[in-house]
């Protein structure tokens, strides 16, 4: 995949080093951006409790928690106002029916959720239907108004840079506060490459670059794979883009490794998904 720079390589590559060299910096700065997800079809109210729970660990609390809809307000319910609820709609296959993906946006709404993560309608892009995908993202923007949107692109699905770019383009238009890599769901998540393309979008936008934030979803399952994102950002976006509102990772498993760092233990090598 083709990939673009704002930044001189050997810059790049400082902005890495820095991160790979101090992994308990890279640890909380994690931790404090972390979205940590349960999304699975049998998720009851006590998987979610047991989610928040650990949401609020020994170092420090995550930036939200992420369920389906149904468990959105039992979710908050459960955790202080500093943590945010998000929830998704049109999930995970990304489907064009823009009344289910406006339903289920009520329901997070009328939750009291603060986010909503949103599948992009990557089949409809992929066949070039550009209209019906601006006209879902339109409809849930004017659904979700005052709520955190993030747009998850499905990008190992579109797979090329292209697509991705586009998808990208769309999602600003329509008034995205977070581009997504990924559901999670499928065979390929997030990659740097993908996360490239979507973070030069952002800086090329004069409007996005200081409002709009990323978020690499799935595989991350180590404080060094998140460097690689956290690096990436603060390249493309700035070291102010590295905060909650402007930056979040999308996964749970690598909340262990993130605590394992803090206490003191080894961290754990970066997972080979992609180069930086």
């Amino acid at each position: 995949m083709p990939t673009a720079s704002v930044t001189p390589a050997g810059a790049a590559s400082a902005v890495l080093a820095k991160w790979q060299a101090d992994p308990q910096a890279t640890a909380r700065l994690a931790l404090a951006c972390l979205d940590l997800t349960s999304l699975n079809d049998a998720d009851t109210e006590a998987d979610i409790a047991r989610l928040c729970a650990r949401a609020q660990g020994p170092h420090g609390a995550v930036a939200a928690v992420c369920v389906w809809p149904r468990l959105a307000a039992f979710a908050r319910a459960q955790l202080p106002a500093s943590i945010a609820v998000a929830a998704v709609a049109n999930f995970p296959d990304g489907s064009a029916d823009v009344e289910r993906a406006v339903r289920e946006t009520g329901l997070i709404v009328q939750s009291g959720a603060q986010e909503v993560d949103l599948v992009l309608p990557y089949a409809e892009l992929l066949r070039g239907k550009e209209a019906a995908v601006a006209g879902l993202l339109g409809a849930v923007r004017k659904a979700s108004a005052g709520l955190r949107l993030k747009v998850i692109l499905e990008t190992g699905v579109l797979a090329d840079a292209a697509h991705i770019l586009r998808a990208a383009h769309l999602s600003l238009a329509a008034g995205a506060d977070f581009l997504k890599t990924s559901t999670g769901k499928t065979p390929v998540s997030a990659t740097p490459e993908a996360a490239r393309v979507m973070l030069s979008a952002i800086a090329a936008d004069p409007i996005a670059f200081g409002r709009v934030g990323f978020k690499p979803s799935g595989g991350i399952r180590s404080v060094a794979d998140a460097a690689l994102y956290i690096a990436l950002t603060e390249e493309l976006l700035g070291p102010q883009a590295l905060t909650p509102q402007r930056f979040r990772i999308g996964a749970s498993s690598v909340l262990t490794d993130i605590e394992a760092t803090l206490a003191g233990q080894a961290p754990a090598a970066a997972a080979p998904s992609g180069a930086y």
